[in-house]
C-alpha cells in the first residue's frame, strides 16, 4: 500500500481509510499495522455497519489481517497506529496480540480504554503493556468524528 495519498505515513494512511469509512456510513475509525521496519501489513476501518458484527472495529480487523499475512498470533515486532484511542475490547486484543506500539490520534473520554475508561494495560491481570503515543493528529482525528457525528443529528 504505496499509495501517494498515504505519503508514507501510517497515520495520514489510517486518516484516509477513515475518512473512506465515513463516506460508507461507518463510523470514521481506521487501523494500520506497520513491522519493526516500518512496512505496512495490515490496515482495515470499521466494518461494523457493513457486517452486522459490533466487533469489526478496525482494530480487532488489522489484528486479525496481520496475524493471518505473518502466520502467528503473536505481532510483538509490529506497531498499530490508530485513529481514535482503542476501546476496552480492542485493547484487550491490543495485549494478545502482544504488539510492540500503538500509536493513536484522538482521545476517547467516553468509550477508551486505554488512556480513559478501564484503562486496560493498567491492570496487574493484563499480560503485555505496548508502548502508547497519544495525540499523533489528534485534531484531524477527533474532526472527521465531530463530522460524522454532527451529520447525523
Amino acid at each position: 500500500m504505496t499509495e501517494s495519498r498515504f505519503a508514507n505515513n501510517p497515520m495520514t494512511m489510517a486518516l484516509s481509510l477513515a475518512r473512506d469509512a465515513m463516506a460508507e456510513g461507518e463510523v470514521p475509525v481506521a487501523a494500520i499495522i506497520t513491522n519493526a521496519e516500518g512496512e505496512v501489513i495490515a490496515s482495515a476501518s470499521n466494518r461494523v455497519e457493513r457486517d452486522g458484527d459490533p466487533t469489526a472495529h478496525a482494530e480487532m480487523l488489522v489484528i486479525r489481517e496481520a496475524a493471518s499475512k505473518l502466520g502467528q498470533n503473536r505481532l510483538n515486532d509490529c506497531d498499530l497506529w490508530v485513529t481514535l484511542e482503542p476501546c476496552p475490547m480492542c485493547a484487550g486484543a491490543i495485549a494478545h496480540a502482544r504488539l510492540r506500539r500503538v500509536y493513536y490520534g484522538a482521545e476517547d473520554p467516553k468509550s477508551g480504554g486505554v488512556s480513559h475508561g478501564p484503562r486496560v494495560f493498567n491492570h496487574a491481570t493484563c499480560h503485555h503493556k505496548p508502548e502508547i503515543y497519544s495525540g499523533l493528529s489528534g485534531e484531524a482525528a477527533s474532526q472527521l468524528l465531530k463530522d460524522f457525528f454532527q451529520s447525523k443529528r
